[in-house]
């Protein structure tokens, strides 16, 4: 998947989205089916402050895919930056040394 492509998650609604570490205890399969079906995440608090935060795993997937391909950019523009680059001829000949140039093409 593309990041920005399928399904996101929605924005937190502060009225519903907030719920103590209590309650999280008292109705966890029926949180985890909320988070599911409404794709927000919800807020956990311990002590009145924020202690974390229930997602479902496709948006827990779609975040960690997101930050390694932001992360990726971001080591590629500074290596161009950098002038740590190479050629596209350069390339290709490596490509073709290392895989074969029928395994290529």
């Amino acid at each position: 998947m593309v990041p920005g492509q399928g399904l996101a998650m929605r924005p937190i609604q502060l009225s519903n989205d907030i719920v103590s570490v209590g309650e999280l205890k008292v109705q966890a399969a029926r949180l985890l089916r909320r988070v599911h079906d409404d794709r927000r995440p919800i807020v956990i608090t311990q002590h009145g402050k924020p202690a974390g935060v229930l997602l479902s795993p496709e948006d827990f997937d779609a975040l960690s895919e997101t930050s390694r391909f932001v992360e990726s950019v971001r080591r590629g523009l500074a290596d161009s930056e950098a002038a740590r680059v190479v050629d596209d001829q350069d390339l290709d000949g490596a490509l073709d040394e290392a895989l074969g140039p029928k395994a290529r093409r």
